[in-house]
């Protein structure tokens, strides 16, 4: 036996109006066609869901029954279509997002932060990983959007890059750092330090490598590396090692213990952004998400 969930609806709402026609009112129907519906849900029960009163039809127990599932209905449809709404809105859904460990601290938290309190609707998944693992991630499906350096994006077929910003590399050391006490600081001066390295199959050992080549430095004496952002930023605070950040995703946690040094090359150009498959348009939640999080950067630097 199969009912038309329509007509349980329909139902619950004539048990809470009290009458046909009050129900049929409700429900944008006319007295006689809402009748004809309940005589073909009782056509398709085999059995009667209402007894006479004087002139008035009322439910009888088995109607009750039904109309109590009607409501269920009603009440599962309503939910369905606020969701459908908050979504389409972008405050509702799943928003899958990938990006480096750097990229993925302060740079995207606050605005996950403020998103997720403003949109309580939506389940948020965020994972890290190194270049290859990001791409692997977005071009099997696994998540949205990555947040990344447009390096992430060049050598891949299929990916659209949306900048964000310059989030330009700068080579970092503690405060009290010899170095910082140079008025000109010379690719010599770099050549003598002793460096922390960030692990070889991330996009900015690769960009430093190229860096410092370009700048003349052939070799870097490399005491330590690390793909742990937080034991990089520690250790350079403890220690007289340097090494190289990007400035902008960097900055909220180098309070007074680290410190940029003067140091500048082309190479160390680094745009950053949201990158997507040109196949898979940006949906309403990752687009919602991108205005929260331009929104912060404007706040933080500046229109």
């Amino acid at each position: 036996m199969k009912l038309d969930p329509k007509h349980l609806a329909q139902l619950s709402v004539i048990v809470e109006a009290g009458s046909f026609q009050t129900a049929a009112d409700l429900l944008a129907l006319t007295q006689p066609a809402l009748s004809r519906n309940m005589r073909t849900l009782e056509a398709r029960l085999g059995a009667s869901i209402f007894q006479r009163d004087g002139r008035r039809s009322v439910p009888n127990a088995l109607g009750l029954k039904l109309a109590r599932n009607g409501l269920a209905i009603r009440i599962a449809e309503e939910q369905a279509a606020s969701f459908a709404t908050l979504a389409a809105a972008g405050s509702a859904g799943h928003l899958r997002l990938a990006a480096p460990p750097i990229v993925a601290g302060r740079f995207l938290s606050d605005a996950l932060s403020r998103f997720i309190t403003d949109n309580p609707g939506c389940n948020i998944e965020l994972r890290t990983g190194l270049a290859h693992e990001l791409r692997t991630m977005l071009e099997r499906g696994q998540v949205d959007v990555v947040f990344g350096p447009q390096s992430l994006a060049d050598p891949v077929e299929g990916l659209s890059f949306l900048p964000l910003i310059d989030d330009r590399v700068g080579i970092m050391c503690r405060t009290d750092h010899p170095l910082t006490h140079k008025k000109k600081l010379m690719a010599s001066d770099l050549m003598s330090q002793v460096w922390l390295a960030h692990s070889r199959g991330s996009l900015l050992r690769q960009q430093t490598e190229a860096a410092m080549i370009a700048s003349g430095i052939q070799h870097m004496q490399i005491a330590c590396e690390t793909d742990s952002i937080s034991s990089a930023f520690e250790i350079v605070a403890a220690t007289e090692l340097i090494t190289t950040m990007p400035i902008g995703t960097s900055t909220p946690y180098l309070e007074e213990k680290l410190v940029f040094l003067a140091f500048d090359h082309p190479q160390f150009h680094r745009p950053l952004g949201a990158i997507c498959r040109n196949n898979m348009p940006a949906t309403p939640v990752v687009e919602s998400f991108l205005k929260v999080l331009r929104h912060d950067l404007n706040e933080k630097t500046g229109p």
